[in-house]
């Protein structure tokens, strides 16, 4: 199959702009560099600001890969990642790290984000090599009584707290103060423990100064960085804004900005991309292939 489109990322993002593509006649090529599409999803426990009647994530991953399989314009490939990027006069030339090359007139950058490690943030001090699990990735079978440190007051709490209403821990939340509006939906909780902070030393995995703070685990919740693939142009937070790229690479998703990291606007993005992509294609007087960028916070 010769692709109309190339799509990297098998988020919200990406997934949406494959069922956007076939909708309008396109063939495109999805690739995920992870074993299965919309990996993060599985680990949402609960939903509560998408459409369809989704709560949970795995429920909602389960559908968008099933409408994936059963679309003969769309042929994914997992478990590959992109090495390289080449967009041209013409066309874009992507090369997958098992040799394969693979062209279209644009390809859809959709690879998100991922959790922002403590040493990456401004107002925390933690060795270097310190990496800790992210929040969406804890278990709550393994929670019961225990005392939990969550660095970082980031949307996951809220949905971790929803989701389990009943679950019996002690959560302590170090967190800038900056942050304190994402941390108002579970400021009554009596499990909560919000810490405003304007310095966090961790000295181990698992303890942090001041306050003498210790948990029986220790989890990051401080946000995300963007997964920027090879090939694309970042900004100085190493994002990617629509309008800095080859008119040929159209970004989609998480990846674009740090504000409106939701899943509705992920998908949202992603479908604006193909349709980007479908009228530039086609000569469409007045249409760019540029999606719009989220507008930047005041300062």
């Amino acid at each position: 199959m010769t692709p109309d489109l190339l799509i990297i990322g098998g988020g919200p993002a990406g997934c949406a702009a494959a069922l956007t593509a076939a909708g309008v006649g396109m063939r495109s090529v999805l690739i995920e560099r992870d074993a299965v599409l919309c990996r993060k999803l599985y680990s949402i426990p609960a939903l509560n600001n998408v459409l369809g009647g989704f709560r949970t994530g795995p429920d909602l991953a389960t559908a968008i890969t099933a409408d994936l399989a059963a679309n003969a314009l769309c042929q994914v490939r997992t478990g590959l990642d992109v090495t390289a990027i080449a967009p041209g006069d013409e066309e874009v030339t992507v090369t997958l790290n098992d040799g394969t090359r693979l062209t279209a007139p644009h390809a859809v950058l959709a690879t998100g984000v991922g959790p922002l490690q403590p040493p990456g943030a401004d107002w925390i001090e933690a060795p270097a090599g310190l990496r800790l699990p992210p929040l969406w990735e804890a278990d709550p079978a393994e929670a019961t009584g225990c005392t939990w440190l969550i660095v970082g007051a980031d949307r996951p709490l809220g949905t971790f707290l929803r989701a389990h209403p009943d679950l019996d821990i002690t959560l302590l939340v170090p967190h800038p103060a900056t942050d304190a509006y994402k941390a108002e939906e579970v400021a009554a909780d009596p499990r909560v423990t919000l810490l405003p902070t304007p310095r966090l030393a961790l000295t181990s995995a698992l303890t942090a100064e001041p306050g003498g703070l210790r948990g029986d685990a220790a989890f990051t919740n401080i946000g995300s960085t963007p997964a920027a693939p090879a090939g694309a142009v970042r900004d100085a937070d190493g994002y990617c804004p629509p309008d800095l790229q080859h008119p040929r690479l159209i970004v989609a998703g998480d990846l674009r900005s740090a504000q409106y990291q939701r899943i509705m606007t992920a998908s949202g993005s992603g479908a604006e991309a193909a349709l980007c992509a479908y009228y530039a294609a086609r000569g469409v007087s007045g249409a760019g292939v540029r999606p719009s960028s989220p507008a930047r916070r005041p300062t």
